[in-house]
């Protein structure tokens, strides 16, 4: 059964809808930050993964300078200074401030059986921790954001949130932008190291997660402000190349005449390369002395190196394109020239022990010792690491340098962690900067459950895979008569913002730790957990905009929200939690479940098409709506609401607003 695409107007160049497929963010204070392709902007949180032995530990980013935007903070500073006045034998007391699960509150302070073990027999004024908790609700400062506290069970203080306050928070981000709420790290420059595939080999479905949750991580530094600088490690240095450039000589005799060279696929070049090393001694003597000539700086030999670099280059980009990724690349060859005098000052250090005919770092806690020069005298994954490490550190500046590779790399990062910090490179105090995380991501798996391939078991070509995406969005677009509305540029432009947009989502609502399946049909159903769901509900909104003839800028100047029921009231809720799950969460799939829980959020005795022209509700009149009133437009196609809202019934919620 194929999936359906649920698409309301055609996309131009300069469209927000278009801009999607790339997930991207919108800094301009002019965007209208409550609607849904403000938040689907930033679904991301960045993560790091403090490793140490086989504990992993999340990392959240920094807490915000002054807590624009973040309820719990700003909770945290109203609750610190009731604690302070309600145990004041108790120093540095940290207000554990938590939304409320159930309907209790908004959210809770939960000292009271904490605090009550550490003053019971000090104090006699509170005889347990319930009445720790009346003890903090009574000393609580007067605040506006609180409009009431109650104590429940054995302490816990569970707080409603002003309506007044709700309002002019979220007011104040409409006027003053989402930005503003970004968390602010005490960091200037970061370095992301992510996607890396290696030359003359094609980008293949195992970089597809690299690509998506790098430029992810990427994104949301960008948007707190830090300068990011973009690593693309490609695998462009080793003895592979011996073979690769010999192979081209034997196939192109004349190729210093040709302009460009005709290889069609380069994967299918670097294995006939492979079968002839592998089958033919005297190809792979000659292999093996390409190696040595373009190692000592041959200019031939380099000039050959440098043209297959520039076909995968280009080909890389073709994909890179089509995602919205933009990447600098600094591969393995970039550090290789700096790699002898690295392990001087790692050798100078007594760090490097000689072992087997090998130099190797002896590891605390490990069995085997992290390699830097094997017995051929040749580098290794393990030096070049390291010295792109001190490169990062000491000649790029960089304060944060995140990885991002499979799991199945873990010790491998433990290793050379563990000898940066030996060297004197990093702190021992994983929270301390200049530091450094390996974020690890899961398998991508077919539906037998088996790493994804295809039939005849080959990795599948990324750029088959969203050849494949694009054409099942623009075969649903299709099939709703979409091709007899939109040109064909917009027909194939909507494709691809639906169809990569699709796969870029669908990653990363799923766990970044664990495997996941890859399944077309889930990844564009227009109903669940999925951008097309999102999409659709941005369409809807900038329709209804549109239709509503208001001035928008005008409206965040001069508007007053009000959050009259408990529909809106919890979308007003769900949205002044951004700031804080962007901060706080442990995963990227929290803050992509918290952007779909946006667009979930629903009227349900309220009409949901709001235009002034049709309305008919009996809830809002035309001039409660319009005249300087700021509403929340979100949407949900149920059977109960469906097809309300005062003009013609729509299609299943899947046609044009009528």
């Amino acid at each position: 059964m194929k999936s359906s695409c649920l698409l309301l107007t055609p996309v131009s160049s300069s469209s927000h809808f278009l801009s999607l497929h790339c997930l991207s963010l919108s800094y301009s204070s002019t965007s209208l930050p409550s609607s849904v392709d403000q938040l689907i902007g930033f679904l991301r949180r960045t993560t790091k993964r403090v490793i140490s032995g086989s504990r992993i530990q999340a990392l959240s980013t920094m807490a915000t300078e002054d807590g624009v935007g973040n309820v719990k903070q700003l909770l945290a500073k109203v609750f610190e200074k009731s604690l302070r006045v309600t145990v004041p034998s108790e120093e540095d007391v940290e207000p554990l401030i938590a939304p409320c699960a159930g309907n209790f509150g908004d959210y809770q302070c939960n000292n009271a059986m904490s605090l009550f073990s550490k003053i019971k027999g000090k104090n006699a004024e509170y005889k347990n921790p319930r009445s720790i908790g009346e003890g903090i609700v009574k000393n609580l400062p007067e605040s506006e954001m609180i409009e009431s506290c109650s104590v429940a069970g054995p302490g816990f203080v569970n707080v409603v949130l002003s309506k007044t306050w709700l309002a002019k928070s979220i007011r104040k981000m409409l006027a003053e932008g989402i930005q503003t709420w970004a968390p602010k790290l005490p960091i200037n420059r970061a370095v992301v190291d992510f996607s890396s595939p290696n030359i003359a080999k094609e980008m293949h479905v195992g970089h597809l997660r690299s690509t998506i949750i790098g430029d992810t991580l990427a994104r949301m530094l960008e948007f707190s402000g830090v300068e990011v600088l973009r690593r693309n490690h490609v695998g462009d240095w080793g003895t592979q190349f011996g073979m690769l450039i010999e192979f081209l000589f034997e196939q192109f005799p004349q190729w210093e005449n040709e302009t460009e060279l005709p290889i069609k696929d380069l994967e299918g070049f670097y294995k006939q390369s492979k079968k002839r090393f592998d089958e033919d001694p005297d190809f792979k003597e000659r292999a093996q002395k390409a190696v040595v000539s373009l190692q000592g700086g041959d200019p031939k030999y380099h000039k050959a190196w440098a043209t297959i670099c520039e076909i995968s280059r280009r080909e890389f980009q073709k994909v890179y394109v089509r995602l919205g990724v933009h990447l600098e690349e600094k591969g393995e060859s970039f550090y290789n020239p700096y790699i002898p005098d690295v392990l001087k000052i790692l050798n100078s250090r007594g760090l490097i022990e000689e072992s087997e005919g090998a130099q190797v770092i002896f590891i605390e806690g490990k069995q085997i010792p992290l390699i830097v020069v094997k017995r051929d005298g040749g580098f290794n994954y393990a030096s070049t690491d390291l010295t792109a490490l001190w490169y990062r550190l000491n000649e790029e500046k960089a304060e944060w340098i995140i990885y991002v590779t499979d799991v199945g790399q873990r010790e491998h990062f433990e290793m050379f962690f563990h000898a940066a910090k030996s060297a004197g490179w990093l702190p021992s105090d994983d929270n301390k900067y200049p530091k450094v995380n390996h974020v690890g991501f899961g398998l991508v798996l077919g539906e037998d459950g088996k790493r994804f391939r295809t039939r005849s078991s080959e990795v599948v070509r990324l750029v088959d895979l969203l050849d494949e995406a694009k054409n099942r969005s623009k075969e649903a677009l299709i099939e709703r008569g979409k091709d007899k509305e939109w040109s064909e540029e917009q027909l194939s432009q909507t494709a691809e913002a639906v169809g990569y947009g699709a796969v870029k989502y669908a990653d990363l609502k799923n766990n970044r730790l664990t495997n996941y399946t890859f399944n077309f049909d889930q990844m564009l159903n227009d109903k669940g957990n999925t951008a097309v769901y999102l999409l659709y509900a941005h369409a809807r909104i900038c329709s209804i905009i549109r239709k509503s003839g208001k001035d928008i800028e005008e409206l965040k100047k001069n508007g007053e929200l009000i959050l009259d029921c408990p529909e809106e009231r919890a979308l007003g809720l769900h949205l002044l939690h951004f700031s804080e799950v962007k901060h706080s969460s442990e995963d990227l799939s929290s803050f992509v479940s918290h952007t779909h829980a946006c667009a979930k959020c629903r009227f349900s005795k309220a009409p949901f098409v709001l235009m002034e022209n049709n309305f008919k509700g009996k809830r809002f009149s035309k001039e409660n709506i319009f005249k300087k009133k700021l509403y929340f437009l979100c949407f949900h196609g149920n059977k109960k609401t469906r097809g309300r809202g005062g003009g013609k019934k729509e299609n299943k919620w899947r046609g044009k607003v009528e």
